[in-house]
């Protein structure tokens, strides 16, 4: 049956007025903080964060060279400038030779694909203002006009959607050495020229130009989140931006003209018409784990027991640095084990992990980084089942045989163990088993023999372990309580 343009029409109509039918919130607070995070984030639970600007030129120390050379005054930093470079060398002489010259970003995507990461979030500007994109409000201080000459941020942007990731921006508030945002310093923050003038215009950019799955924000803690503006702009981003809702995939129309009435059937998911932009807390002094979309609270951050707001642990390969160092050595980088036993433990608390690779300013990742990825990746091919989509259980960690930590689908329930037991019986003291309780090990369909203990938990027959170099291994049981 032919479509006619009126049927269309109707159509159209029809999902405008759905996708209006949602909750506008206010710019205060107690509206934007009772937003629900939108489903997809709580599902994906791994992702990737890269950070990448100027300062991979001089990849020395951190990515917050210049402020450690010119404000902090650290002997190392000022040593390293008078060794290797001439005198009267400012940092924004090191832009010209962030070349990223080997910069391809489907070769990057691949990898974040390959890692098992579900979303991928860029430094689109650091604190040293450079922005990876062509900034309108960021003149011969970015990459377009400087440097690498290309539009870093939407290159990587359309390389990560064709894989079907979820893409973030990073975004820092606060430059340490802008002149107008030091005019807004000096008066107390009473004016608020560098927020109209630069930080808001950069961010409504970005979200109208790349139109973001998340953001990342930070560099907010000088100031509050009054000074910032945050609440505005997040009253646009959650009601008016065009990230509010995600776009309809593979719609399929059947309109049925008997008794005028028109059947529409989308052949979709039904996360659909739901919000999708997911922001953290960092908006403002005193936002941290208190306000905005889910909780950073600090870098790097883990909490002792399972919190009631959904968290994030963001975490880099290099334990120096977030930035590229050229100086790194393989004793402060995380060996696999440990990245997989601390990615299990913030899932297991309900959080997402967000680890951090950073590229050299030439654009490569550099093959240990990469190296790591893709070990995460083969972990997650036998695993991911017990980290993908799960909810923390009722009880997220145990000590066993060896220590466990616990995830949850419905009725089923995930052991984790990150060290070898070294013998064939297991125990597990929480599970309550019943007389459909299957027991298998994740990579094995075979049923495990076990049996229950006295009054809960039971005792596991295990196959001999499979050789990872993750060291950690899942067990699966069904039907448990």
């Amino acid at each position: 049956m032919q479509v006619t343009r009126s049927q269309i029409s109707l159509f159209l109509c029809l999902l405008s007025c759905a996708s209006s039918l949602g909750i506008r919130y206010t710019p205060d607070w107690a509206s934007l903080d009772a937003r629900p995070i939108p489903d997809w984030y709580d599902e994906v639970k791994f992702g990737i964060f890269v950070h990448w600007g100027v300062f991979s030129v001089p990849a020395f120390g951190s990515e917050w060279f210049w402020w450690y050379w010119k404000t902090a005054l650290k002997p190392e930093y000022i040593l390293f400038m008078v060794k290797n470079y001439p005198p009267g060398f400012s940092y924004t002489d090191f832009a010209p030779d962030f070349h990223a010259q080997f910069f391809d970003p489907d070769e990057w995507a691949d990898i974040f694909e390959a890692s098992g990461a579900k979303y991928v979030v860029l430094t689109s500007k650091h604190h040293e203002g450079f922005t990876n994109w062509g900034s309108p409000t960021s003149w011969n201080w970015n990459s377009v006009d400087n440097g690498p000459h290309r539009d870093l941020v939407g290159d990587l942007g359309a390389a990560i959607r064709k894989r079907s990731l979820h893409y973030g921006l990073y975004h820092s508030l606060y430059e340490w050495f802008n002149p107008i945002y030091l005019s807004d310093k000096q008066s107390g923050f009473k004016t608020q020229e560098f927020v109209e003038k630069k930080a808001m215009p950069e961010l409504y950019d970005l979200v109208n130009r790349y139109k973001p799955d998340l953001i990342w924000s930070d560099g907010d803690w000088e100031a509050p989140d009054t000074y910032w503006n945050s609440t505005g702009f997040l009253a646009w981003l959650y009601n008016d931006s065009p990230v509010k809702v995600r776009s309809l995939h593979h719609v399929v129309l059947i309109l049925k003209l008997s008794q005028i009435v028109i059947q529409i059937i989308m052949h979709a998911s039904f996360h659909s018409l739901q919000d999708v932009v997911v922001t953290n807390d960092r908006w403002g002094l005193g936002c941290y784990c208190k306000h905005g979309g889910y909780y950073n609270c600090a870098d790097k951050y883990t909490p002792g027991e399972l919190p009631d707001h959904k968290w994030e642990k963001c975490q880099s390969v290099d334990t120096i640095s977030w930035g590229y160092r050229r100086s790194m050595k393989l004793s402060e980088l995380m060996d696999l084990p440990s990245i997989i036993k601390d990615m299990v433990k913030v899932v297991a608390l309900g959080g997402n992990y967000l680890l951090n690779v950073g590229p050299t300013s030439d654009g490569m990742i550099a093959p240990v980084f990469e190296e790591r990825l893709r070990g995460i990746g083969a972990w997650l091919k036998v695993n991911g089942e017990a980290i993908y989509a799960t909810k923390p259980w009722r009880v997220q960690a145990e000590n066993a045989t060896v220590p466990v930590w616990y995830t949850s689908k419905s009725s089923t329930v995930y052991a984790i163990f990150t060290s070898n037991p070294m013998q064939n019986s297991f125990k597990l003291l929480t599970p309550k088993t019943s007389y459909n309780t299957v027991v298998t090990l994740l990579g094995n369909p075979e049923p495990l023999k076990w049996a229950p203990l006295q009054t809960s938990g039971l005792i596991v027959l295990l196959p001999d372990l499979p050789f990872t170099p993750a060291d950690a291994w899942t067990l699966k049981l069904d039907e448990v309580a």
